[in-house]
């Protein structure tokens, strides 16, 4: 191979796996190759430069300079352009680290440098031109892939793709079009490279395999928006390098001439200015994907029991109550003879408060219907941070996780999540070769992230099977949590079709950040509570009606095992209490536990159990001093012992469950389509026991929104007032996991779709999109390749290329005299100043106004930039400004 070769192959090489070609299209993921593109040019030159002025043309060290860099970087990128360890052949030696000082073996995977980016399978139909230079001048290949065969398939569909010939389209003046028919690999189908060109060659069009494997990276590079980004580059493959180099080359080495070390010198500083160059373009990429996320498109769910007459009357003559009662029938809410004037059927005027009273009180009114009275509405709920009861942000879920980390930052007290399994079902199947890594690293990015939201107390669940236990476990043990145990939950139902034992369990890793004793609580222990507190409430005391009353209702409850139905008393106090016979389980011979205790009524002795008192005579008199021994009507009852039900109502964690039944019945009965998902009644024992009536509680593998579901069966049984926050990327997010917890806030009793009764829950919750990374890349703006430098007086392996560019900040521009102009909106329509200030800045929002937001610590900031001072605007943009630009 000619010198000249090497060096195209080297840098042919490190564009194509760097950059890939020139595409077509408008897409954060187009721009990104765009830039990458334009990066690589920007520097080849200057590359060159110092290589000739070191090694003249001629010398066949150049030709070994080249061939070696080839042979090293050629290993550490993948096809998404991504850096990584990639291509390591089976004799190499070992690269990772190797621990010593008697540590213990650490986990390691070959990804666990990197963020994993997970973003939707757009396959698409789409042009690809490839420009090349030779003689006499540049030319420019061009392709068209038709995936209409697939391109409307299920999203997130990592399968691989497969290329066939369909013709080639004769043009005037330019090089023919080579169509290619796409479809997925089935069977191990495979592309066959050497039939596409001999049909190409056959019909005029002489081209190189080496263009067409070109083609095919870039159609996948624009239809597969999931890649990592490594965290340091530059660390990463120094380190590598210096590996490499020592293991390899060095090995080779005989005679250590000084002209000979000059050349590996020269290797090294050259593979060091590539490495430093590149490592700013993956720094730049992290910067993108580590700043925090715009909010986008947020509205409100509030039922109607929380708003006044007057609001509800100018909700009835709104413009949006037609979509309004169409979506709730589609609920299944109300029926097709509904209008909004049935919600005051019934009262005098509208000036009675609870407008909406009886059946229609809880149903949900969404203010995406109603924006220009969204302002109005919020006033009504006060302190909008103390009313929310819930939050869904839909989002890949590590910019979810990284945008919220100071709004609640040690707020959240338990942290569940149900991820992908990564079985062949799960939906993540990276295309890299590395299943366990791929996953590992995903897991990893977000659990860090989840951590940090915990409480001083705070709890981590983790559902998993036995694909990934293991993996997981020893990750998690590498961790800041501490080990509180696994529980295993026995399905019930074991896997058809096993060769082996068929397996009919998963697993909860159940990590704290202390060593606290945790507890659940049993049965219907917290209704039977809550509903004596009613009945003492409404009566202002405790009397026999009282009692009569609530022995009534506990006889009703047909879902009641017979030992909570034994817990039918209430003192004067208000305390729920049961009756317990005080006898010994066995014959007590000694006469201590014979004495009778006297009637503090009738002061004559009681009957004394046949075996004798269990108690001591100590014992029982410290028992009457406490008041828990209860007296008949006079001495001829044998007196009984009060047992608590507040006492006995928490029960520790087994590490084995059977909790449950089939999910899927959970979400049929509300009339919900979603393949699979665990129990509610699971879900509500985990998260009773992992948090208090206050605490708020974090799902970002939100499904189809059964840990919010849950929750909202908690607070009902408890009076309490936990609140779920969950992060869901998927496009179920509207049509299943929104739809769901407003159905479950109507009613809590459900039957094919339709509601049963109308016990329902008083509720307020927010729901919002945020900016995305690959949303990110496309609004972003960089300079052309030959303005990246910015210092004249370094070289680009000096500097940070990417100071002097806009990035998104260009939405900020001075006009005349000086002044500014914001506008937000021409980055994202439906951007919500308000709540990205709440989150950079980690403050609750208290109330909401047109123009302003103030916060649950009485700060005040100006949310519309058109009524803003430039003081104002100075100082909004301070705040801002990591939205904006991010860099050094």
């Amino acid at each position: 191979m000619r010198v000249a070769a090497k060096e195209k192959r080297f840098l042919d090489a490190l564009e194509a796996l760097f950059t890939g070609a020139e595409v077509e299209g408008d897409s954060g993921f187009v721009n990104l190759m765009r830039m990458k593109r334009q990066y690589f040019q920007s520097w080849q030159e200057p590359l060159l430069e110092k290589i000739d002025g070191r090694v003249e043309k001629r010398d066949d060290f150049r030709e070994e300079l080249f061939d070696k860099l080839y042979t090293f970087f050629s290993r550490y990128f993948c096809e998404s352009g991504s850096i990584y360890f990639r291509h390591l052949p089976a004799f190499a030696k070992i690269y990772e680290r190797v621990y010593a000082d008697g540590e213990d073996v650490a986990l390691s995977w070959k990804t666990q440098m990197l963020y994993y980016v997970k973003s939707d399978v757009l396959v698409r139909s789409m042009p690809v031109e490839l420009k090349e230079e030779g003689p006499p001048a540049w030319k420019t290949w061009r392709f068209y892939f038709d995936a209409s065969q697939i391109e409307h398939k299920r999203n997130n569909e990592k399968r691989e793709f497969v290329f066939a010939f369909s013709e080639v389209e004769k043009t005037t003046g330019e090089l023919p079009v080579l169509r290619l028919q796409v479809s997925y690999s089935e069977k191990g189908k495979k592309t066959k490279v050497d039939d596409i060109l001999k049909r190409a060659r056959k019909a005029g069009l002489g081209l190189s395999e080496e263009r067409l494997e070109q083609a095919f990276r870039v159609f996948r590079r624009q239809t597969e928006a999931d890649y990592f980004i490594n965290k340091d580059a530059r660390g990463f493959l120094r380190e590598q390098f210096d590996l490499w180099m020592h293991q390899y080359l060095f090995q080779e080495e005989t005679i250590f001439e000084q002209k000979r070390l000059n050349q590996l010198q020269f290797l090294q500083e050259t593979a060091y200015d590539i490495i430093d160059f590149i490592a700013q373009f993956e720094d730049e990429l992290r910067r993108a994907w580590e700043k925090p996320k715009f909010v986008r498109n947020v509205n409100y769910v509030v039922t109607l029991d929380k708003l006044p007459d007057k609001t509800l009357k100018k909700i009835t003559e709104h413009k949006g109550a037609k979509a309004q009662i169409k979506e709730w029938r589609a609920l299944g809410m109300v029926d097709d003879e509904f209008s909004m004037t049935d919600l005051f059927k019934g009262q005098k005027d509208l000036t009675d408060k609870n407008g909406a009273n009886g059946a229609r009180k809880f149903l949900p009114l969404d203010t995406k219907h109603f924006k220009t009275l969204e302002v109005e509405i919020l006033e009504a709920l006060g302190n909008l941070d103390e009313a929310l009861d819930g939050e869904l942000a839909h989002s890949e879920n590590w910019q979810a996780l990284n945008t919220l980390q100071r709004r609640y930052k040690e707020k959240v007290k338990c942290a569940h999540i149900d991820p992908p399994y990564n079985t062949k079902t799960s939906g993540f199947l990276y295309q890299n070769g590395y299943k366990h890594c791929s996953w590992l690293t995903m897991m990893e990015n977000r659990t860090g992230l989840a951590t940090k939201l915990l409480s001083e107390s705070g709890s981590f669940l983790c559902h998993i099977d036995e694909n990934e236990y293991e993996r997981l476990h020893l990750l998690m043990e590498s961790g800041d949590l501490l080990d509180a145990g696994t529980v295993i939950w026995d399905k019930r139902n074991p896997v058809s079709g096993a060769k082996g034992v068929a397996t009919q369990h998963e697993y909860v890793i159940w990590r704290m950040k202390t060593n606290e004793r945790f507890f659940y609580k049993k049965g219907n222990a917290q209704t039977i509570m809550l509903k004596a507190k009613e009945f003492v409430e409404d009566a202002g005391t405790v009397n026999n009606t009282v009692r009569k009353q609530f022995k009534n209702w506990i006889r009703r409850q047909t879902n009641f095992s017979v030992g909570e139905k034994s817990y039918s008393e209430i003192e004067e106090t208000g305390r729920v209490y049961r009756c317990v016979h005080m006898g010994a389980p066995e014959q007590r011979k000694d006469k201590k536990f014979h004495i009778p205790l006297v009637h503090p009524i009738t002061e004559k002795p009681c009957p004394v159990p046949a075996s004798g008192w269990s108690g001591t005579p100590e014992f029982m008199q410290d028992l009457l001093k406490q008041g828990r021994i209860v007296f008949g009507r006079d001495e001829t009852i044998q007196p009984q012992r009060k047992y608590y039900l507040d006492e006995n109502v928490d029960k520790p964690v087994s590490s084995v469950l059977g909790h449950g039944g089939k999910g899927k019945a959970d979400v049929d009965r509300l009339g919900v389509e979603f393949p699979y998902c665990h129990p509610v009644a699971l879900y509500e024992y985990l998260i009773g026991a992992s948090s208090a009536s206050d605490d708020v509680v974090l799902d970002y593998f939100a499904g189809s929104g059964t840990t919010a579901h849950a929750v909202i069966n908690l607070n009902r049984e408890d009076g309490g007032k936990r609140k779920y926050v969950l992060v869901e990327m998927g496009g179920y997010f509207h049509t299943v996991l929104l739809p769901r917890i407003k159905k479950v806030v109507y009613s809590k009793d459900w039957k094919d779709g339709k509601p049963v009764s109308h016990e329902g829950s008083s509720h307020c919750l927010k729901y919002y999109t945020l900016e995305q990374y690959e949303e990110t890349l496309k609004n972003a703006r960089y300079k052309d390749g030959d303005q990246l430098e910015i210092d004249s007086l370094k070289s680009p392996f000096e500097q940070y290329v990417f100071f002097g560019d806009d990035k998104l900040a260009h939405a900020v521009q001075s006009v005349k005299n000086g002044k500014l102009k914001i506008n937000l909106k021409d980055l994202y329509k439906d951007i919500d100043i308000a709540e990205s200030l709440s989150n950079i800045l980690g403050k609750p929002i208290r109330h909401r106004a047109e123009n302003e937001v103030t916060f649950t610590d009485g700060t005040v900031e100006k949310t519309n930039p058109a009524k803003m001072t430039e003081e104002e605007k100075q100082h909004f943009i301070t705040l801002i400004k990591p939205y904006l630009w991010w860099g050094e």
